[in-house]
């Protein structure tokens, strides 16, 4: 009889977990994916066999291609708040190893620059993956960039410092710090990394804001930035009120004086 009372109470409790677990499903697939913050020009994902446009505010999934074209350029975000930017004629897989979470990207070729949230000083440890090198994340700011088709990797560091070790056989690994940056080779040892000048970085640092706004400015709702446009060469009264400014006409020359002795 104590049997028979005990059971219900029991059954109970493992429904209501059963339940939590299966509500809690979609949501641990929505963290694992990338939302886009921000899409200019040619970006899709390759998924069902073609590609497919993405726009301010899709998903990207694990194991999926984001592919840009000339003009293209996107700003993703994962559930820590790590983002990551895909330049023009880039394609990269957004975690091909679902189960690791440290997967974070598979550059194929192109450029990428990741930033990397530490919350609460806790590590947050990410890997990059390129043709040849695998670069371990233990800091916040770094650009990858997969130059052409042997896989040459060129990686740089903005902020905190990263761990690049080559895919070649016995190959040892590289700390960068900031300002530091190493290009790898195919089936080659590591390359001397090298440190960029405060006036290179000042330079690349100048040259990367203004595309940055030149992009945003195209993807507003106000469309590319325009030319201004000139001022005409019309009289003082259709002038008055335009907020350019006219030229007044050159003055007469004066006239040539008399011959002597006139």
């Amino acid at each position: 009889m104590l049997w028979r009372m005990t059971l219900p109470g029991m059954v109970r409790p493992l429904l209501v977990a059963a339940a939590v677990v299966v509500s809690l499903a979609p949501l641990q697939a929505q963290d694992t994916a990338a939302k886009a913050l921000v899409i200019n020009g040619n970006v899709s994902v390759l998924r069902d066999g073609g590609p497919w446009a993405l726009f301010e505010g899709n998903t990207v999934r694990p194991k999926q291609i984001i592919k840009t074209g000339a003009d293209g350029y996107a700003r993703f975000q994962v559930s820590d708040g790590s983002s990551f930017e895909v330049f023009s004629n880039s394609q990269v897989i957004f975690r091909d190893n679902p189960p690791s979470w440290k997967d974070l990207l598979d550059l194929v070729i192109g450029r990428v620059k990741v930033y990397i949230q530490h919350l609460n000083g806790v590590p947050n440890p990410n890997n990059v993956n390129s043709p040849t090198a695998v670069i371990s994340v233990r800091g916040t700011v770094f650009e990858v960039v997969v130059e052409d088709e042997d896989g040459t990797t060129f990686v740089s560091v903005d902020e905190g410092m990263v761990a690049v070790r080559s895919k070649a056989p016995a190959s040892g690994e590289v700390l960068l710090r900031e300002a530091e940056s190493i290009r790898v080779f195919k089936n080659q040892p590591l390359a001397q990394k090298m440190d960029k000048s405060p006036i290179v970085r000042g330079v690349l640092g100048a040259i990367q804001d203004a595309a940055r706004v030149i992009l945003q400015r195209q993807g507003g709702a106000g469309g590319p930035v325009g030319t201004p446009t000139s001022t005409g060469t019309g009289g003082a009264q259709g002038d008055k009120g335009k907020g350019g400014t006219t030229t007044a006409p050159a003055p007469p020359s004066a006239p040539p004086p008399p011959p002597p002795g006139g």
